[in-house]
């Protein structure tokens, strides 16, 4: 019965439960690694996302002959030049749009509390089901306004410890230029014979994953805040570019993220011209089906192969446990553990072939 698969994963199990049983008695220990490994996980992940982004370039920059300092020095001056380029393009319409926000905040404010009090005050001619969502909508007032206050001194604070974490990023970003090649093989060089090929093959696959996903993202993401920008211009919705920015890093996290950036579009709408609405849905829907059928299967493909409600409960999860950036780092965490699990049991397969074969 020991060499039994479900029992051997039943133990697992098992096990794992029981380290992180411990693991949590004794998590004090740990609070010095766990604080160093926060300082240094955001810009490692920006780093990151900057090195899959621009890794294409240095690899075709360094083909043509350029030693790889110079490809480097080409690709800081390059992203500095777009950077720059991007400030100067869009800079004053995005503080032109935020001094409009702001100078309108205590109106929006007014307009939302106005139209909150009428459907309280006319709920007894709502239909059951809406009074009954606005009588617990309204009970809970306060306790929103309570967290919404601690969210807004909790982002203002993450926001300055932020700034100074971001320092590292360029290090990050400029060390795995140079060095990305040495990554792996430090690992699988600690390995020998075939279990150093399949170490070899698994940061291979995990690499490829890493690499579909984030330059995927990226793309898909700047081509569908491109298309709501051009979208709310033509309809003629305030605060177009902020909302066409938001809906970029918003569509950084698949399926939900766009959604997610229809919430402010619709506010918006709603105090602007109420007719806006349709529009702006018309607008995200087109957006949604053009990236669906035509932008995704042809920039991503089925790299991931990762089911849509999988991709749902996985981000879900994620938000519930580590925030926000729990929920960017959902999908390839994810779609990593699924390399390292299909490669395991390869591996075992081989191996019980190759057992059977020999007997």
């Amino acid at each position: 019965m020991t060499k039994k698969l479900w029992f051997q994963v039943g133990v697992g199990i098992l096990i794992g439960l029981l380290i992180i049983k411990y693991f949590i008695e004794i998590q004090g220990i740990f609070s010095p690694f766990v604080i160093i490994l926060k300082t240094i996980f955001i810009p490692l992940l920006l780093g990151g996302v900057l090195y899959y982004v621009t890794e294409p370039l240095q690899r075709l920059l360094e083909k043509r002959g350029l030693p790889r300092w110079a490809s480097i020095s080409t690709i800081i001056i390059l992203l500095a030049g777009v950077v720059t380029g991007i400030l100067l393009m869009i800079g004053n319409p995005i503080a032109t749009q935020v001094n409009n926000l702001v100078k309108n905040a205590p109106m929006i404010a007014t307009n939302i509390q106005e139209t909150t009090d009428y459907i309280i005050n006319n709920r007894d001619n709502l239909p059951p089901q809406v009074g009954e969502f606005v009588d617990s909508i309204s009970n809970s007032i306060q306790e929103i306004a309570v967290k919404s206050s601690t969210w807004l001194v909790s982002v203002i604070s993450g926001a300055v410890s932020a700034t100074f974490t971001l320092i590292l990023v360029p290090f990050f970003f400029i060390f795995m230029l140079k060095d990305h090649e040495k990554f792996a093989p430090n690992i699988y060089k600690i390995f020998t014979g075939e279990r150093r090929t399949w170490v070899k093959e698994t940061l291979e696959d995990i690499d490829r994953v890493l690499r579909n996903y984030v330059q995927g993202q990226v793309i898909i993401s700047s081509i569908l805040a491109i298309m709501m920008l051009i979208g709310y211009l033509i309809i003629k919705l305030e605060y177009a570019l902020l909302l066409s920015i938001f809906a970029f890093f918003m569509n950084m996290i698949p399926f939900i993220g766009p959604w997610v950036s229809l919430v402010p579009a619709v506010v918006v709408a709603i105090l602007q011209d109420p007719v806006l609405v349709i529009w702006v849905l018309v607008i995200t829907l087109v957006a949604q089906q053009v990236e669906s059928n035509l932008i995704t299967p042809n920039i991503m493909g089925k790299s991931l192969d990762i089911h849509p409600l999988t991709v749902i409960s996985i981000v879900l999860a994620a938000g519930n446990i580590a925030g926000f950036i729990g929920i960017l780092i959902a999908i390839p965490t994810y779609a990593v553990l699924k390399v390292i699990v299909v490669n395991i049991y390869e591996e075992r397969k081989k191996i019980k072939e190759a057992a059977t074969k020999t007997v």
